[in-house]
């Protein structure tokens, strides 16, 4: 049969657990093209079986370099490429960005499939509030910078939305607990799998619970919004702290009084004590 797809980039977003929830448009797409980038061979080749599809796979993963990325728009220009990630949407914490970009500063088409995410499905189950949420991605692997992520987004009037890894549990709730006391938070894993879980509660009650029973699987780690009521000493000594083990007084102040709308003059003061 002819490939009634025309030339360009198709981003297909693929299951994250439950190999059900890939979507009719995305299995036509799929067959369609004529071939698909994928961060691994082996995890779409899985997946492409399942499917009873036969595809050419061209591996573009976070160490892909501009030759890999120039092939690539190169075929795209002529016959249609789509782009999966491991599971997922393409491109949320996934490669890809520059990619689309390039494509589309060349006037390749790009067409994007929308389908399973993680941060999205998280955020309905989490029971939190939804009207405004911020995804930021992975937090930082290193304390101070772990620390200073979340003092920059202190004072965001949102749910914030992160992923986060098994091992590294733990060491986030007890980085939330620190800089963003009082938070009410929520722990979402396995997702659309059997044993998928939605756990919510203070950091200290989740790093209890997970310190008895070990976490297993990728991690969406959600966080209340602030509330109304103005930030303590503590809470900004926390901010504070984080910044200067980066920055000088002058520097960690500022970056405190940006996140908390407090007075600079009197956060370089603290800072000054504190350093």
């Amino acid at each position: 049969m002819e490939n009634s797809l025309s030339p360009g980039l198709y981003i297909v977003a693929t299951p994250i657990g439950n190999l059900g929830d890939i979507t009719v448009r995305a299995v036509e797409t799929l067959r369609g093209v004529s071939a698909v980038a994928c961060e691994d061979t082996r995890v779409t080749g899985k997946l492409l079986h399942h499917l009873g599809i036969k595809q050419r796979l061209i591996r573009y993963d976070d160490h892909a370099g501009e030759g890999d990325r120039e092939r690539l728009l190169s075929l795209m220009a002529n016959e249609p490429v789509a782009l999966v990630s491991d599971a997922g949407t393409p491109l949320i914490s996934d490669p890809g960005y520059r990619l689309v970009r390039t494509a589309r500063e060349r006037g390749i088409a790009v067409t994007s499939l929308p389908g399973a995410n993680a941060a999205v499905m998280a955020m309905t189950l989490s029971g939190l509030p939804n009207d405004r949420f911020l995804f930021a991605g992975f937090l930082p692997n290193k304390t101070k910078a772990r620390e200073t992520v979340l003092g920059d987004l202190a004072r965001v009037p949102a749910t914030l939305v992160f992923y986060e890894t098994a091992p590294r549990l733990e060491d986030a709730l007890g980085a939330i607990d620190s800089v963003l006391p009082g938070r009410e938070v929520a722990v979402a894993r396995e997702l659309t799998k059997k044993f998928e879980e939605c756990r919510s509660g203070t950091p200290q009650e989740l790093i209890a619970h997970y310190a008895a029973h070990p976490p297993k699987g990728e991690i969406v780690l959600l966080v209340g919004p602030p509330g109304d009521e103005p930030m303590g000493e503590v809470d900004v000594d926390a901010l504070l702290r984080a910044a200067l083990q980066e920055a000088k007084p002058s520097q960690a102040a500022a970056s405190v009084a940006k996140a908390t709308g407090l007075d600079r003059k009197t956060l370089y003061a603290r800072a000054l004590e504190l350093k």
